[in-house]
């Protein structure tokens, strides 16, 4: 990713969705050559000259105070993620020139024994590049069809997503599954852009699947760590499960992704019935 390009990019595409409505200003009328608010617009909103928010906008500046950028966020009513991620892009809150430290590809004997402590609920430890490296039963049970998909025995739920069609019938909302996952990966490279293993995967994806270009060229920028992920099981049908993504900070680059239903509700009971079918399963694997 080059950074100067990705800033631009991404305060182009944000000040492009801020009417002058929005953001207060009166309406001039006229046509208006421009979608959303003009660079002197949001030089004005920020309080800076229209010449340095123009070298902002093209990454021809150098160090960049977090008050000025902090003015650039409220101008453009960027969320907290969003926010963060402009930060990320300009270098002030992070060593962004550091090559990344390489994740690791398996998980540590104690965090297989946490996955599979937690035997009632699905459980992943997952990477930034979206592989899944590690799994309890009832895990791999639910992410049957993505461990079908993948011959190396590791899943990685981007690929499987936008480059499976299976994956509009898995995902219930695939569309807004999609977009979440397209706005996370934005701000993983965001935050670690040296990152080579992301780098692929979003090269690869961009030039495989229509459907996730015209997602990232959005540059929606978003955190999903914690929610509802629906799928559509095909042994015991639909699914609606709180997640939490935990980093495990020993291990950095891996997160723990810990699933879970409602007590007493109809997903609840299809997961013990998953569970069941899983045990069975495993066991006619095992006889001779």
């Amino acid at each position: 990713m080059e950074i100067g390009n990705e800033l631009r990019e991404f305060l182009v595409s944000r000040r492009a969705r801020i009417t002058p409505e929005q953001a207060k200003l009166p309406a001039h009328g006229g046509n208006r050559r421009v979608a959303g608010l003009r660079r002197e617009e949001v030089a004005m909103l920020a309080g800076v000259s229209v010449d340095y928010y123009t070298k902002l906008e093209r990454g021809a500046v150098g160090v960049v105070s977090e008050s000025v950028l902090d003015a650039v966020a409220r101008a453009l009513q960027l969320t907290p993620t969003e926010r963060d991620h402009l930060f990320h892009l300009t270098g002030t809150t992070a060593p962004l020139r550091t090559a990344s430290r390489p994740v690791r590809a398996l998980v540590r004997p104690a965090v297989q024994r946490i996955l599979d402590g937690l035997g009632e609920s699905p459980a992943f430890v997952g990477t930034a590049t979206r592989g899944i490296v590690a799994a309890n039963a009832l895990g791999r049970a639910t992410y049957s069809p993505l461990y079908d998909d993948a011959p190396d025995g590791v899943p990685n739920t981007a690929r499987y997503t936008f480059l499976n069609p299976g994956a509009k019938d898995f995902f219930i909302e695939w569309d807004t599954a999609a977009a979440n996952l397209v706005a996370n990966l934005r701000r993983e490279l965001g935050s670690d852009p040296l990152n080579r293993g992301l780098q692929q995967l979003i090269d690869d994806l961009n030039r495989e699947s229509v459907e996730f270009r015209m997602l990232w060229r959005s540059h929606d920028v978003r955190t999903h760590d914690v929610g509802i992920k629906a799928i559509r099981h095909p042994v015991v049908g639909d699914l609606h499960l709180t997640f939490e993504a935990l980093p495990l900070p020993a291990d950095p680059g891996q997160n723990l992704i810990i699933y879970g239903a409602e007590p007493g509700s109809e997903t609840a009971d299809r997961l013990r019935l998953l569970a069941s079918w899983s045990a069975t399963t495993e066991s006619s694997d095992a006889a001779p």
